[in-house]
């Protein structure tokens, strides 16, 4: 990232997010999410009412496909109402394009970028649990011999010697498939034992690596804070003393700061002249083919169609002529707004877009509106009340007589610089 850059992006992504968190504060915006959320509402009623078509009998078919029909064209129509709330919500963006930016103040306050040196506190995460250990090995009961009661009668000693002899023999089966399983026993607890120290030696280790490495990023952090503020201060201490690299990098970070509709980016590039406090900026805008041209989605219920009519010519015209008369007087009002220094006298602005050339086949960059504004005069402007158009004609300034068919600003005669009047 450029060296001026990181603060650029920092602002950047903070801007993005106040962009979502005011959308969502917007009634377009609600009205758009609510839409959508019954547009999916009637897309899974019509599922439903399809699985119940399929699964209904003779009987009951007539009635289900009755209701899959119904759920299909509420289906259908939901969706049409989500895309014209999205389609409201993307014309409103590009309408008020300049009232979007005169609720907040664009003043860029740069200790908000200083990097905190905080550090969080280190997770072991699952390294921080032991392996749990063995319990305590247990066997089954050793068998016991157990001698034949004697026997009496004249057989009786005999008869008892032989049971005697048969519970021995059983006696020493069972012991030995006894002593078999709990050797087999304890070599298995032996291993899964080792199995366990092994486990918990690799975890220590692991926990150790971790801990270890966690300390070197916690000083990187550290040390990656304290050069980025310390480049910061000297940006702060350069902005001040007007240095001109440190004024044309601030102007940077407002442009960065500016967050444009998404169906309507907006590009810049400039240059600051410390001699004259001239800004020479050019705002590069979208070209009229890659602004949305729908007015209108409509369902068609006897074909199932979702069909859309366009804008007249006319309509995307004076939207486009109005996008760009809007972008030229807000990029004034940004910058000359941020600079609450007055480091920048005037501003020289060019808004244009690029196109292929019909006549070379080539690109080309149109300029579509050429103007140069002084601070003094400018900052005087109710900006909530004026018509855009009027207010770039009373600057003096070269403007397209039609934008949208990439007419360039005629600026043979220059472009002129007019105070109030």
């Amino acid at each position: 990232m450029a060296k001026r850059g990181f603060f650029a992006e920092l602002n950047h992504q903070a801007q993005l997010a106040e962009k979502r968190k005011r959308q969502e504060q917007a009634a377009a915006y609600r009205h758009v999410a609510a839409a959508e959320r019954e547009a999916e509402k009637a897309r899974r009623d019509f599922e439903r009412a399809q699985v119940a078509a399929e699964k209904a009998s003779a009987k009951e078919l007539a009635e289900a496909q009755k209701l899959e029909k119904a759920m299909l064209i509420e289906s259908r129509l939901a969706d049409v109402a989500a895309k014209n709330a999205e389609l409201e919500s993307t014309y409103s963006e590009i309408d008020s394009m300049l009232a979007w930016t005169l609720s907040v103040d664009d003043f860029v306050d740069l200790n908000e970028l200083r990097v905190p040196v905080e550090q969080p506190p280190f997770d072991p995460g699952d390294l921080g649990k032991p392996v749990e250990p063995l319990g305590p090995l247990e066997y089954a009961p050793q068998p016991q011999f157990v001698e034949p009661p004697a026997q009496s009668g004249m057989f009786g000693k005999k008869k008892h010697e032989e049971a005697v002899k048969a519970a021995r023999a059983a006696y020493d089966a069972e012991y030995a498939a006894w002593h078999a399983s709990a050797t087999a026993q304890h070599q298995a607890y032996l291993a899964e034992q080792a199995r366990r120290e092994q486990a918990e030696a690799a975890r220590v280790a692991a926990l150790a690596a971790a801990q270890a490495q966690f300390e070197v990023d916690a000083r990187q952090r550290a040390e990656d804070a304290v050069a980025q503020n310390a480049e910061l201060d000297k940006f702060i201490n350069d902005l001040a003393f007007d240095v001109e690299s440190a004024i044309q990098d601030y102007v940077g970070i407002v442009l960065a700061n500016s967050v444009w509709p998404d169906s309507f980016p907006v590009t810049f590039e400039h240059s600051f002249d410390l001699a004259t406090r001239e800004l020479t900026l050019t705002a590069r805008i979208p070209a009229p083919d890659q602004m949305p041209s729908v007015k209108e989605y409509k369902y068609v219920k006897a074909r199932d169609e979702i069909t859309a009519t366009s804008l007249s010519a006319k309509e995307q015209k004076d939207r486009y002529a109005g996008a760009v008369w809007q972008v030229a007087l807000r990029v004034l009002h940004e910058v000359f707004e941020a600079d609450r220094s007055a480091k920048i006298r005037s501003i020289s602005l060019t808004v244009g877009s690029s196109h292929i050339a019909p006549h070379t086949g080539l690109p080309e960059f149109v300029p579509l509106a050429v103007v140069a504004a002084d601070r003094d005069t400018f900052v005087t402007f109710d900006l909530s009340n004026v018509v855009p158009h009027a207010t770039l004609q009373h600057l003096g300034a070269a403007l397209s007589k039609s934008p949208f068919d990439m007419t360039a600003a005629d600026t043979s005669s220059g472009v002129r610089v007019r105070g109030q009047g």
